[in-house]
């Protein structure tokens, strides 16, 4: 019995030292790399967002490795999916700072997940950038007045997107009234027709109707029926793309011809499939950027993405892409990867050359930058104008 104790010991040893060879034989460790997290929608009702948003930020991570990465180590993205839900977006947080031990983090791309998972950034002072989050409350706590300290976006807030579109709507669309037909379950879509109703009324323009769903609907023509009959001019749905491709689609159906107008939230490749691409045109949204941008950062992100994927980046791969440099080029200024020292660095960011246009991050951690106005035709996206804060 003894000898076989001291056998199972010796090959126990064995292991651990052979285990400790390899490591040393150019084997990573934890030091050898800086870890990113990203907690991002993989699954669940707005899944082709997250799935964009961690291509491009791959694909930022993997091009700074390829210079030799940062500090002298090499760069990993760690992804934890928050299904799409809010009440999930806090534990996808809560692993990425705790068990992961990332540096920073991409936050995810709805606004009503980033604020769910707010304190725990706030409690473990990890930073998170979300590519798109628009809604104010993501970066200023409305009970406090105060800004997040750990919370970031690489994007305009909602009250810039709401009025750009309203100002489109009146002055290129001429509309002199407008339906509203708000996703009630979404800070996001709540606040963006908030800032378009301000700016349109304030303008000239009359709201005739405002109606509301819920996620997850999907039978929308009774509430359709009832804004056809107001006979607006434009109706703005600031939602999530798998309601919205229904709204449209069953919109069309009832015979409503005017311009369905929106936001980012729109941008999906799903958006064609299910509103159906001729229903699409006379269609309009507010984004952080266009494919079809010629300036030369636009066209070399992508012609790397779709050499990379196969296919075009929408706005949260752009943007994830900038979120994730911006959270690089904070760690090589920081000259550390101290996630408190590289908080501090991202908040002093001015004049990143990024690929959705020049970002400076005011006191309350909103990228100051130019939206563009994009239309639908035959169910691609067709670059419209570009306008500037």
């Amino acid at each position: 019995m003894r000898s076989k104790l001291i056998k199972l010991i010796s090959a126990a040893l064995g292991v651990v030292m052979l285990g400790g060879l390899i490591a040393g034989c150019g084997g990573k460790t934890e030091s050898d790399v800086i870890k990113i997290g990203a907690n991002l929608e993989m699954t669940g009702n707005n899944a082709t967002f997250g799935q964009s948003a961690a291509n491009g930020a791959n694909l930022a991570i993997k091009e700074v490795n390829a210079k030799g990465g940062v500090l002298g180590k090499k760069l990993t993205l760690v992804v934890a999916d928050n299904k799409s839900e809010a009440a999930e977006a806090s534990n996808a947080m809560q692993k990425l700072v705790t068990k992961d031990k990332v540096v920073a983090a991409i936050a995810p791309i709805a606004s009503s997940s980033v604020i769910a998972a707010a304190q725990v950034n706030m409690d473990n002072k990890v930073l998170a950038i979300s590519p798109t989050a628009s809604n104010p409350k993501v970066t200023v706590d409305p009970a406090t007045g105060k800004v997040r300290e750990y919370l970031f976006r690489a994007c305009f807030i909602d009250p810039f997107q709401g009025a750009v579109m309203a100002n489109f709507a009146k002055n290129s669309l001429k509309a002199q009234t407008a339906a509203l037909y708000i996703d009630n379950s979404s800070d996001y879509a709540k606040g963006l027709a908030q800032y378009f109703k301000e700016t349109f009324t304030k303008a000239g323009g009359k709201i005739v109707a405002e109606e509301a769903y819920l996620a997850k609907d999907t039978d929308f023509k009774a509430t359709l029926t009832k804004i056809k009959a107001q006979n607006p001019d434009v109706i703005f749905v600031p939602g999530y793309y798998q309601e919205v491709g229904m709204i449209i689609k069953q919109g069309r159906e009832l015979g409503i011809t005017v311009p369905f107008l929106g936001g980012d939230g729109w941008d999906s490749a799903k958006l064609p499939e299910i509103a159906g691409p001729q229903n699409l045109n006379n269609c309009f949204i507010t984004n952080h950027y266009s494919p079809d941008d010629d300036s030369p950062a636009v066209k070399t992100f992508v012609a790397n993405y779709e050499k990379e994927y196969g296919q075009r980046p929408d706005t949260f791969a752009a943007l994830a892409y900038d979120a994730t440099m911006m959270i690089i080029d904070a760690i090589k200024r920081a000259g550390s990867a101290d996630p408190v020292k590289i908080k501090d660095e991202l908040a002093k960011t001015k004049d990143f050359a990024a690929v959705s246009g020049t970002i400076t991050l005011n006191e309350t951690h909103d990228a100051v930058k130019s939206a563009v106005i994009v239309e639908y035709k035959d169910g691609k996206q067709v670059f419209r104008e570009k306008v500037n804060p």
